[in-house]
């Protein structure tokens, strides 16, 4: 990257405050939709649609969110991921809309949004097709509306089907917005679900060659499941991915061939997956070089937002603008877009970085 026209000499204190930072143009691809739900509105519909929760919203927030006086618990989060607030199709639309537009207050410029068909449907047994194309076109939507660049996920959950429901699930859906969904995800328990157990699915999504794979792996487990991943489920991004800071190996490889992880402190302390957040491996992968990309997860259940993140990388690894931005031009080299759709975005992104220190930088 060429910085010459770039004011990157910027003091730490600057880079600290919240207001600044969120200004900061992000890019983001390891997001799940479920957990990006405006809390506001899954209250309003949590009450329309009587599903059982406080009617307070006090009390709604910590039925919802993950317990900040809880200790860390893997299981325990994923249980905060409930699909029955969703009674029409109204629901899912309005949810989606409002996600997605939420997603301007941290400048996010670019994001591949994951989403899972099933979880939307799986309550009054929609019309999976249908709720893909809902979701992608509001969606769409409300990008355009704030001038987001967005793609799209299809995540299929371990613990929810066994590999021939998503087969099933996946020929359903391989035609609906080609140009827009970019890649398939494996999330859930990977506790009791490892990625053997899928591999005939992925098989079958490789050699389509329509779609990119990430998987979540080594997030509370060893990283012989990153190894299986990627050579199992052919996966070229890793969700977490935790455990490489253990195999030096892995990191070797990981660097050689352009694997990138999808890291999140957050969700990774309150999964207990690492749980001092001050000595995340996030900071040292980076140094060596290793690709990683710095991502929300579920801001809703975890009750922050991407900028809380970066605030932790520059307080706790001494990120510096350069950093930043060097490292959300890697995200980009990272995402599942070709070569020439990458090309146009980094430039477009160098622009947005410009416009964020002649207005929030050189200002202060």
């Amino acid at each position: 990257m060429d910085n010459s026209k770039i004011e990157l000499n910027v003091g730490k204190e600057i880079l600290l405050n919240k207001d600044t930072i969120k200004k900061f143009p992000k890019v983001e691809l390891h997001r799940h939709l479920e957990g990006t739900m405006p809390l506001e509105t899954l209250y309003e519909i949590s009450k329309k649609n009587k599903i059982g929760l406080p009617d307070n919203f006090e009390d709604f927030k910590k039925e919802v969110q993950f317990p900040s006086d809880s200790k860390p618990d893997f299981l325990l989060f994923l249980s905060k991921f409930r699909n029955n607030y969703y009674k029409t199709y109204k629901d899912i639309e309005i949810l989606t809309y409002n996600a997605i537009k939420s997603l301007k207050e941290e400048n996010i410029f670019y994001i591949e949004l994951r989403f899972s068909p099933e979880h939307y449907s799986i309550e009054n047994n929609f019309d999976r097709k249908e709720i893909t194309k809902l979701i992608i076109n509001i969606g769409n939507k409300a990008a355009k509306e704030e001038g987001i660049n967005i793609k799209y996920l299809l995540t299929f959950n371990r613990n929810k089907q066994n590999q021939d429901e998503m087969i099933e699930l996946y020929d359903k859906l391989k035609d609906v917005a080609p140009e827009y969904v970019v890649g398939i995800d494996l999330a859930g328990d990977e506790l009791n679900y490892p990625p053997k157990l899928f591999t005939k699915f992925f098989n079958i999504v490789f050699n389509d060659n329509l779609y990119k794979i990430t998987v979540h792996a080594g997030e509370v487990t060893d990283s012989k499941q990153i190894w299986d991943a990627i050579f199992y489920l052919y996966a070229s991004r890793i969700g977490h991915g935790v455990a490489t800071i253990e195999d030096k190996e892995l990191q070797i490889f990981l660097k050689d061939n352009r694997i990138y992880l999808e890291q999140c402190i957050i969700s990774n302390k309150l999964t207990g997956s690492w749980e001092n957040d001050k000595t995340h491996p996030f900071g040292e992968l980076f140094r060596k070089g290793i690709p990683v990309t710095l991502n929300s997860d579920d801001p809703i259940i975890q009750n922050s937002i991407l900028t809380d993140e970066y605030i932790k990388v520059i307080e706790n690894f001494d990120f510096t603008l350069e950093d930043l931005i060097n490292l959300n031009l890697n995200t980009i080299e990272a995402s599942f877009l070709n070569e020439k759709e990458k090309s146009v975005l980094k430039n477009q992104y160098i622009l947005e970085v410009n416009k964020f220190i002649k207005n929030y930088i050189k200002t202060k």
